[in-house]
């Protein structure tokens, strides 16, 4: 059952993923979308985006899933346009570095100050895989934003593992099904999520060559 040409979907989603450099955002991305883990984890540079076609109940959806690619460091540039059509977001933080949980308050505000208020978000703990080294209790999920939980800001929870596989696909599907049910209740608009996703490939190379620019002058 080869899809046929390119347009044989019924919707694109563009999912953000965001979190401090270092949580396996770029493996989780790889995973999801290639079913590959590059062990040798360099900074990604330059934005990066990969998409994959899933079923999800009578329809399907082409997921476009953007990579943060070291917004942390360009974070004044990009923030508003890298958020701009997304429907989905992953938060992502490494269950071995406390800090970077800490950190989700921070990247959870600035979500909600860039992106669409109905975006799906959900709070990812990676590299399950690193039990023996955990820093954050499995627990950690909810007690998140004191005040408010995450469950009051609408968060969904998993922990994953990009190195073993553990909930990759858990975590993608659950937001691409949250969103899906979003756009068949209305709450989104079908119109505003196709019309800004098919045209941000354009705006990746843009933004690219911007950040070279101002890499070289500093």
């Amino acid at each position: 059952s080869s899809m046929g040409s390119d347009d044989s979907y019924n919707f694109v989603y563009k999912v953000v993923l965001i979190g401090e450099s270092g949580v396996g955002k770029s493996n989780l991305l790889s995973r999801f979308t290639k079913n590959e883990f590059n062990h040798d984890s360099r900074t990604t540079i330059g934005v990066e985006f990969s998409t994959r076609t899933v079923q999800l109940n009578q329809y399907t959806v082409k997921a476009q899933i953007w990579d943060t690619a070291g917004l942390e460091r360009y974070r004044a540039i990009t923030s508003a346009w890298y958020y701009r059509g997304a429907v989905g977001a992953l938060l992502v933080y490494d269950i071995s570095k406390h800090l970077t949980y800490e950190s989700t308050e921070r990247w959870l505000k600035e979500l909600y100050e860039h992106a669409d208020p109905h975006i799906v978000v959900m709070l990812v703990g990676n590299k399950r895989d690193l039990e023996n080294l955990r820093t954050v209790p499995s627990e950690g999920g909810p007690g998140l934003c004191s005040p408010p939980a995450p469950e009051a800001k609408g968060l969904m929870f998993m922990e994953t593992s990009a190195l073993d596989s553990t909930n990759v696909e858990a975590a993608f599907n659950e937001v691409l099904s949250a969103i899906q049910a979003k756009v068949a209740s209305r709450q989104v608009t079908r119109g505003s999520i196709s019309a800004v996703t098919l045209s941000s490939p354009v705006g990746a190379a843009d933004t690219q060559e911007t950040k070279a620019g101002c890499c070289k002058s500093s």
